[in-house]
Parts: C-alpha cells; sequence; structure tokens
C-alpha cells in the first residue's frame, strides 16, 4: 500500500472511530437526561449487552457468517466468541 492509501485509510478508521464515540457520547447524554436524576444500576452490562449483538450481527455478515473470521476481526477467541453469540441468542 502507498503511502497516500495507508494515510486515507488511516483517517477513515479515524473518523469512523470518532463517530462510534459520538454516537454512544450522545446517546449516554439521552439517558441520562431520562434519568431525571434517578441512580442507574448496572451502567456497564447495560451498554455491553446492547453494543455487543449488533456489532457481533454486522461482522458476522461482513465475513460471510464465518465465525473464525469474524472472532479474529473482533480480536477474541473463538470460543469466547461463540459463547457470548449463545448468550444473544445468536446461535442456532
Amino acid at each position: 500500500m502507498d503511502d497516500t492509501k495507508a494515510m486515507s485509510s488511516n483517517c477513515n478508521c479515524t473518523c469512523q472511530q470518532k463517530s462510534i464515540e459520538k454516537s454512544v457520547n450522545e446517546t449516554l447524554e439521552t439517558y441520562f437526561k431520562q434519568l431525571d436524576g434517578h441512580h442507574s444500576i448496572g451502567l456497564y452490562d447495560m451498554v455491553i449487552n446492547r453494543v455487543e449483538k449488533p456489532l457481533f450481527e454486522s461482522v458476522l455478515k461482513y465475513c460471510d457468517g464465518n465465525q473464525t473470521k469474524a472472532a479474529m476481526m473482533l480480536g477474541i477467541n473463538r470460543g469466547t466468541f461463540r459463547k457470548k453469540m449463545k448468550f444473544h441468542g445468536l446461535l442456532d
């Protein structure tokens, strides 16, 4: 890959990361406003569980259903991936 393509690829990745971060921040701000002063318990688990399933679905689709490739793309062990997919009801 030449330098121009590499720089363009890095910029696209960085821009996408910022977009994802912005979406998460905006969604959490809305959630906190809706709490209207009430406390939240288990926020971390709630967010992870809401994000993980669509993440797995999208990566699996991108990898044409290949679980090994999807796990590699996610940077997790295939066994862990399958366990999490089962938790989210994504296994037949």
